[in-house]
């Protein structure tokens, strides 16, 4: 039973997130008199114990501009819930120590702030950057000395759930396809002009994750074992994204390209190859493509104003290395 309890601590404030955002969508499509299922969650038995959840629209949406409010209205109210989960942690994070460290007395009061304080290593580091440090430095913040680091957000709970959902927020975000970032940005730009974008950040989001992974000094053996691999993961991606497979094929060779010389001339600089797995997704099961709605009428300023204010939110939220 403790251990259902402090389990209880993530699972609730992190399915709360899932509950408000489909909601949020599930809401506004019966608003607008589209037919749509309650939420869907997709449980998992590993890591988070979820994928997360979805709602099915039933009905053809025949004006663009529904799309974007569909997609902005659930990440709006989901935000309501994430704020107050963040914040409240972060100012209670003292309280909330995991009783499963045995801190030093000058930890006890502040909290455990490196790992080495402890006199029992945590057992799995946490990948995720502290919400009380800042993005430069990863130095805490002056105001919350009580703060935990990277390496001890696992033992708060409520903390974890909240950092958790602004990346999954990041995600959902992506301007690409029919995620919410694209169905916002397809009602602010019109499909022509979306599509066109879509591509371009395509072509960066899998340019960036790559990066590094094969250069002029890679020896012969990854070559020999990697090489063909990722030659057909970058051809399986473009294949469909171009009009002809040719095309696709051409640029898949371009984009690899291009990874070599940029690890030629700057060979300090890597991507982040976990980015890969969301790209297959992206490039061969939902599309980077929107698809189009015969009434493509511009929003209204009020409402273009929320979308992007839900852009900027993406740019405050996203990381392009969350895991280190």
């Amino acid at each position: 039973m403790p251990s259902l309890a402090r389990g209880l601590w993530f699972a609730l404030p992190f399915l709360g997130v899932l509950t408000v955002h489909e909601f949020g969508h599930y809401f506004t499509a019966r608003h607008n008199r589209v037919r749509a299922t309650l939420p869907y969650y997709i449980p998992f038995p590993l890591g988070l114990g979820t994928f997360g959840a979805i709602i099915r629209i039933k009905d053809r949406i025949f004006r663009g501009g529904s799309f974007s409010i569909l997609g902005w209205r659930g990440r709006w109210r989901a935000l309501w819930w994430r704020c107050p989960c963040s914040s409240t942690a972060s100012s209670h994070c003292r309280r909330w120590r995991s009783t499963c460290l045995k801190c030093t007395p000058s930890t006890r009061s502040t909290g455990p702030t490196t790992p080495a304080t402890c006199t029992r290593p945590a057992r799995k580091a946490s990948p995720w950057p502290s919400p009380c440090s800042t993005s430069s430095s990863k130095a805490p913040l002056p105001t919350r000395p009580g703060c935990p680091t990277p390496t001890s957000l696992m033992h708060y709970p409520v903390l974890l759930a909240g950092a958790l959902s602004l990346f999954f927020t990041a995600l959902n975000l992506l301007p690409m396809g029919q995620l919410d970032g694209g169905h916002i940005l397809y009602g602010l730009m019109g499909r022509r002009r979306f599509n066109r974008l879509a591509l371009w950040l395509f072509l960066g989001f899998i340019f960036y994750a790559g990066l590094g992974m094969f250069s002029l000094q890679t020896d012969g053996e990854t070559w020999l074992y990697f090489g063909p691999v990722y030659a057909l993961y970058l051809g399986l991606i473009f294949w469909r994204i171009m009009p002809t497979p040719r095309q696709g094929l051409l640029l898949a060779a371009s984009v690899w390209a291009g990874q070599l010389a940029f690890a030629v001339a700057a060979p300090g600089i890597s991507g982040n190859p976990g980015w890969l797995i969301f790209g297959l997704l992206l490039g061969r099961l939902t599309g980077i493509y929107h698809p189009p709605a015969p009434d493509e009428r511009p929003l209204s300023p009020g409402r273009k104003l929320l979308g992007w204010v839900m852009v900027a939110i993406f740019v405050l939220c996203f990381t392009p290395s969350p895991f280190k």
